[in-house]
């Protein structure tokens, strides 16, 4: 994903949401919805967290440092995390504790042409937002389906602003049918029905957005085509002759890190075995410019070593050694 197709998707969804949550938050002062008091809050938790989805993009170009010497490509998920947690307690939790009080304590909607009117403007906006989400998300998407980019993107912004987005727009056809409702029957029990369902709504995009996101902190490996390509750059046919054992990790959205253990011939000299491997990092590069931090690590093939298998003891994550008493 490129880092400018993230950045306009949320700079066109932080626009819409600020002048929406100004529409909202009047429309409420005018009719006493709750849910045009539920869908401000909202609005406004989603003009915060677009401006997080810039602080982390910023924050993540600062150089490495020895402290740091993977530099702070992760400063994009840590920040993305930090949406998730917004969007499910401002936005979420305070909806559905809204909704709940108003269907506790009912009351007719005045004025209603301001929360009509505000919601169908909000559509409007939100409709635009997604559109740009969507038209910068197919640019990079492929032929993957909506749930597999999400699931399977490495950069978070464009998952974010599509969720975020797709979210606001469901909410507005609950707020509108809620209000609706309520103004046919004069039972404003039914705003605080629709207040709760955005609530509901909220809460679910979270936790897939917090899954997504903690999957990317843990550290997620390159995507099926990119180790395709990574293990066909590798191995050449003659001074590497296989891939022993490969592992890779996002350091970030768009820096990779590859370690491997290669074989090589037998006979060869170090210059060669050097050689190779310096030949075999610029292959790599050349076809996955995001591969910035490589290490290969030469060794001799041997079958017998082959057949039995990885060892998980000397692999991240494997068995824990036990005390020799035990």
């Amino acid at each position: 994903m490129s880092a400018s197709g993230g950045t306009k998707a949320i700079v066109a969804a932080l626009g819409a949401n600020l002048a929406i949550a100004v529409a909202k938050f009047v429309a409420f002062a005018f009719s006493g919805s709750s849910s045009m008091l539920a869908e401000g809050v909202h609005s406004l938790a989603d003009s915060g967290n677009q401006a997080l989805l810039l602080i982390g993009g910023k924050k993540a170009q600062r150089e490495a440092t020895p402290e740091h010497p993977f530099g702070y490509g992760r400063e994009r998920y840590i920040y993305a995390f930090l949406v998730s947690i917004v969007l499910f307690s401002v936005g979420g939790m305070f909806a559905v504790y809204e909704g709940y009080e108003k269907i506790k304590h009912p009351h007719a909607i005045e004025h209603w042409y301001w929360p009509v009117g505000v919601l169908v403007f909000a559509i409007i906006a939100e409709g635009f937002s997604f559109r740009t989400a969507i038209k910068e998300s197919n640019q990079i998407r492929g032929t993957h389906s909506w749930s597999q980019f999400i699931r399977r993107a490495k950069a978070p912004e464009l998952p974010v602003v599509l969720l975020e987005d797709f979210g606001a727009l469901i909410g507005l056809v609950l707020a509108l049918c809620g209000v609706g409702i309520a103004l046919l029957t004069g039972d404003g029990t039914w705003d605080g029905i629709g207040t709760v369902c955005i609530g509901v709504l909220l809460i679910l995009i979270a936790l897939v957005l917090a899954a997504e996101t903690k999957s990317l902190l843990l550290g997620e490996s390159a995507g099926p085509e990119n180790t395709t390509k990574i293990e066909a750059a590798m191995v050449d046919g003659d001074t590497v002759t296989r891939i022993i054992h490969m592992r890779t990790l996002h350091l970030g959205p768009e820096e990779l890190l590859v370690a491997a253990k290669i074989a090589v011939r037998h006979d060869d000299t170090a210059t060669e075995v050097a050689s190779a491997i310096n030949a075999a990092e610029a292959r790599i590069r050349e076809a996955v410019p995001i591969a910035r931090v490589i290490y290969l690590e030469p060794d001799i093939y041997s079958e017998a070593e082959a057949a039995k298998g990885a060892d998980r003891d000397a692999t991240p994550g494997g068995p824990a050694q036990l005390p020799s008493d035990h």
